[in-house]
């Protein structure tokens, strides 16, 4: 029987690439999905099966015969029953049962700078489920991104969505707190490239260009071609804000967890750059269309109708 690799949301953003270059380097591939219903852009070039937390004993056998299980499973914030306790505990029997399945190696999708003792919920979570995979007695790669930008990403698109429909812009605190923006691509091909070793290892995932935030602001307005008023705000007042624009769109714009995190640095290491994209490039080659359409993380990942995208015309 030839090796096939799982994808955890092989339908969805980050695992959607990282499935693309597995099959670029003629890998077999199957994706564990908790939202089968969405379009599949890989055909019947994938095996698709439910990502069912429900069952160990099922998802074993979804797991079986698989050399490598990609995993991007996560949640960027609460939501009804969906916590970051419950995605942890998820994730246990994630991994529990690639372990009862006789998978060699898992490639786990984390975030720069996950602690237990943090103060932020997101990022103690993340600590736990490392832990939980270097404990298990499987093989492991651990990759860490920073800020992920692509076609699809939420971050940067929201950002210049923003910057073409209002006149100002609130920095929150200083905006002098850095960030490593990293490519999607990138993270797909430093994610294949571990799963193919033998290893055990945690990679940071950064780009080679660093930015203050406030600088990357005004770099997606250049872009864009936008004249935008930067004004500097208390960090309450832009969740204010954020939460405000959420209600129009339908959304989660940002996070208490996701700004104070960003601001305390979290999202950028002192080490070299693993991707090799730059952002800037990406930019100017995506200028016209990065920020044409809101992305909704609602509508991404909890089925909610999706917004309309004029509700700051």
């Amino acid at each position: 029987m030839p090796d096939v690799d799982v994808v955890t949301g092989a339908l969805g953003y980050t695992g959607r690439y990282i499935t693309g270059r597995l099959l670029e380097i003629g890998r077999n591939v199957k994706t564990l999905t908790g939202h089968p219903n969405r379009p599949n852009p890989f055909g019947d070039r994938i095996d698709v099966a439910p990502l069912d937390f429900e069952e160990r004993r099922k998802l074993a056998e979804h797991l079986r015969g698989a050399t490598t299980l990609y995993n991007t499973y996560w949640v960027r914030f609460p939501r009804g029953d969906v916590t970051f306790e419950r995605a942890v505990a998820n994730s246990e029997t994630l991994i529990r049962a690639a372990s009862d399945a006789g998978v060699r190696r898992i490639v786990h999708v984390s975030i720069t700078n996950p602690s237990k003792d943090s103060p932020f919920e997101y990022f103690r979570g993340k600590a736990r489920v490392e832990e939980m995979i270097h404990d298990s007695g499987l093989g492991y790669s651990i990759v860490r991104p920073t800020v992920i930008f692509g076609r699809e990403d939420i971050l940067i698109n929201n950002i210049a969505y923003i910057l073409r429909r209002l006149p100002m812009f609130g920095i929150p605190g200083s905006g002098s707190y850095r960030l490593r923006p990293v490519s999607v691509e990138d993270v797909a091909e430093i994610c294949v490239r571990s799963g193919l070793g033998d290893s055990n290892e945690m990679i940071d995932a950064v780009g080679p260009e660093t930015f203050a935030f406030e600088e990357l602001v005004r770099l997606i307005a250049r872009a864009i071609g936008r004249r935008t008023l930067f004004v500097h705000v208390p960090r309450a007042a832009a969740l204010t804000a954020a939460a405000a624009i959420g209600r129009l769109v339908g959304d989660v714009v940002v996070t208490k967890d996701e700004l104070e995190g960003l601001m305390a640095g979290l999202v950028s290491t002192e080490g070299p750059a693993t991707g090799t994209r730059p952002l800037t490039e990406w930019l100017a080659q995506n200028a016209a269309v990065v920020g044409k359409r809101y992305a909704s993380e609602v509508s991404r990942h909890y089925r909610s109708p999706a917004p309309t995208n004029d509700h700051l015309s």
